[in-house]
């Protein structure tokens, strides 16, 4: 009986550390379609890159020109495979050796291929042919990048969209479309057996238009809501602040109703549209702001949705510039301006996760209690907010408690800390310096990224925190821990 409880116990064990194993930093990546003869300059589209300190892109095809230019960047790229390729790929392994020859190997390692994304929403597309070569396309790339011996560095996946869920709510209870039993099932056996990622593409504005009234606008656009609005699973009561949260939990569960293992998501299109039809009256500017910036503070709170909070929600916005895909979407125009601002990281912001401030609209009770709980257990240096000190004006508890929460983010972030403060507190990544207040995490700031010994932080007491993720500092004293418990 006891090597039986200690086999079990191993499991277990080895159940945790494989739901680590995804522990990575936050980020918001963009879609760049490279097929339209009109796209600007590589050049440009670099530019506006680095810029906007944008770290991932993923491109619909190989276009070797921007590839080239965007090596030395570090940028991590997913590259495209169209569909018309995907049958020849999926038909001759050889084909498929040459396209990894032709479009990843050429190109590493000064350019940072990470992910080749397998047609785009392929199985929406040309169902009838889908399931007899998607899912050999996937294994003939992948049997190509384990020959180049990259098979580490590049991971196989293909875009799927919403349309496999028919009813994606309540999330508990989703499950993908039974016509596409077989296929689905070799698509997540290749991803489980690859250690990849599932790639979704989910447009909560398609959604919202789609129910007519029945879902909150605010709803789709991470906006909060009145508790009598409040969107509640009712088979987990679990709470959803946003569509695509749901979205993405329908499609944990349709995973698991296949008895799968946990298959990570990444969100590789997500996006609100800045204009459309007449009868299209919420397509607007305002609400593409909101909800892209609204977008990257959720991804960068560090949570995932209330099924894995422990898996990040990392998204791609779609898109750069606007095609025919999809009009409306594209973040720019042409020329390189913004159609709208699009907080991703400002020039002269943190790199490495943004910067924690006060949420605007908090009432003062509860950010006094973060302030308190910040310079206190939280150990954050509040120096610069005592009275005579650069960030003691205005004497606002506004402004003390953006201090004092971004201190403690910038200093713990790295060991699990987050950036919630029972709710009163957001990710932003425009540096809230001014004059000689320089915030921790700034680009001039002598305290950026340090990080005192781990103290397991938790949010104010009392408060309703996000859940922690587990970063790969406290792999060690878990797996301490775990195993003294293991042998005990």
């Amino acid at each position: 009986m006891h090597w039986m409880f200690g086999t079990m116990r191993l499991g277990f064990l080895l159940v945790i550390f494989a739901s680590l194993s995804n522990a990575i930093d936050p980020f918001v990546g963009i879609n760049i379609a490279t097929n339209d003869s009109s796209l600007p300059s590589p050049e440009l589209v670099v530019g506006i890159l680095r810029t906007y300190h944008i770290t991932h892109v993923r491109l619909f095809d190989t276009n070797a020109r921007l590839l080239n230019a965007l090596s030395d960047t570090g940028v991590e790229v997913m590259i495209g495979v169209t569909n018309d390729e995907v049958s020849e790929i999926g038909k001759s392994p050889s084909f498929a050796a040459s396209w990894i020859n032709t479009h990843v190997a050429a190109f590493k390692p000064a350019t940072n291929i990470t992910a080749i994304a397998v047609g785009s929403e392929f199985l929406s597309a040309v169902p009838n042919a889908a399931a007899t070569v998607l899912v050999a396309a996937m294994e003939n790339l992948y049997s190509a990048l384990v020959a180049s011996n990259l098979n580490d560095q590049v991971k196989v996946s293909t875009p799927l969209s919403m349309d496999m869920i028919p009813k994606p709510f309540p999330p508990s209870t989703a499950t993908f479309n039974a016509s596409l039993n077989s296929t689905i099932h070799g698509i997540l056996d290749f991803l489980k057996s690859s250690d990849s990622f599932y790639m979704l593409n989910a447009f909560p504005y398609d959604t919202y238009v789609q129910s007519n009234g029945v879902f909150p606008i605010q709803y789709a656009l991470f906006e909060p809501l009145p508790v009598a609005k409040q969107i509640v699973d009712p088979n987990t009561l679990f709470h959803y602040e946003s569509m695509l949260d749901a979205m993405v939990d329908a499609t944990y569960y349709s995973i698991f109703a296949y008895n799968s293992s946990v298959i990570p998501i990444i969100v590789t299109e997500t996006g609100w549209p800045w204009s459309g039809e007449a009868n299209e009256s919420d397509a607007t500017v305002s609400n593409a702001d909101t909800f892209n910036n609204n977008l990257i503070q959720r991804v960068l709170s560090g949570s995932g949705p209330p099924s894995q909070p422990m898996i990040l929600l990392n998204s791609y916005v779609y898109q750069l510039f606007d095609d025919c895909k999809k009009p409306n979407y594209g973040v720019f125009f042409r020329n390189g301006s913004s159609v709208y601002d699009l907080d991703l990281v400002g020039p002269t912001g943190n790199l490495s996760g943004g910067f924690c401030v006060a949420r605007k609209g908090a009432d003062a009770a509860s950010l006094q209690g973060g302030l308190n709980w910040a310079c206190g257990p939280g150990q954050a240096n509040c120096t610069a907010i005592q009275s005579g000190q650069p960030c003691y004006l205005p004497n606002m508890v506004q402004n003390h408690a953006s201090y004092a929460y971004n201190d403690y983010y910038q200093r713990k972030r790295r060991v699990g800390g987050t950036c919630d403060f029972g709710g009163t507190a957001v990710i932003t990544n425009v540096n809230p310096s001014y004059g000689s207040c320089i915030y921790t995490g700034s680009s001039n700031s002598s305290a950026g990224g340090v990080s005192p010994p781990p103290s397991g932080p938790v949010g104010p007491t009392g408060s309703a925190s996000s859940p922690h993720r587990v970063h790969k500092t406290g792999y060690m004293i878990l797996a301490m821990v775990l195993t003294w418990w293991l042998y005990v």
